[in-house]
């Protein structure tokens, strides 16, 4: 049986947010990681700006925590809301002011002495591919001055990637692609 001789594929750019997942990607509840009436739940909130400081009306968010014990949930059906199974992960576009919010629960350390965090995956028009991001809880300073993520950025970078504890106890953590106050995004070498 003849080879077929060995091609070279050159990676190709993964799709803009568009008009075209609009209707498939959110989900009911996507936004509901846990229900309002639960005894932990809070609000995450905040605005996708692009690099003139204007609104983004037409990203889409996704985050992935662990819960507020710091376990890394392993369960099958994320996009479930069966009202009683907390997933971890969430799904919302943002409204046509850029703004979104989740309701779910402050998560744990994963380990003793971690900062805990927040995943935050951001699809929007003009990205050719999702950035990362990390929402850490404002908290524990002794945990965040350890972070070893937080503590290769300086100190001006850092606080784009801690969230706002705001009265009503909801954290506020605003997106900046670009421009003077950009948020600072992960790089993931298999995603690359």
């Amino acid at each position: 049986m003849k080879q077929a001789p060995e091609l070279k594929l050159t990676p190709t750019p993964g799709q803009t947010i568009g008009p075209f997942y609009g209707y498939a990607l959110p989900f009911e509840k996507g936004g509901e990681l846990v229900n309002q009436a639960h005894p932990a739940a809070v609000r995450l909130h905040g605005v996708v700006y692009d690099g003139n400081g204007d609104v983004i009306p037409d990203s889409l968010l996704e985050i992935w925590q662990a819960d507020e014990h710091g376990n890394v949930v392993s369960r099958d059906g994320s996009l479930v809301r069966d009202g009683y199974t907390f997933t971890g992960f969430g799904r919302v576009p943002v409204d046509n002011v850029g703004h979104y919010t989740f309701t779910t629960v402050n998560p744990g350390p994963t380990e003793a002495g971690k900062a805990p965090f927040i995943m935050l995956t951001i699809f929007a028009r003009g990205l050719l591919n999702r950035l990362f991001t990390r929402i850490y809880l404002p908290e524990d300073t002794e945990a965040l001055a350890n972070d070893p993520l937080l503590a290769s950025l300086p100190e001006e970078r850092r606080k784009t990637l801690i969230a706002t504890r705001e009265e009503d106890g909801s954290l506020r953590f605003d997106v900046h692609l670009q421009g003077e106050k950009e948020t600072v995004f992960l790089s993931y070498p298999r995603e690359s």
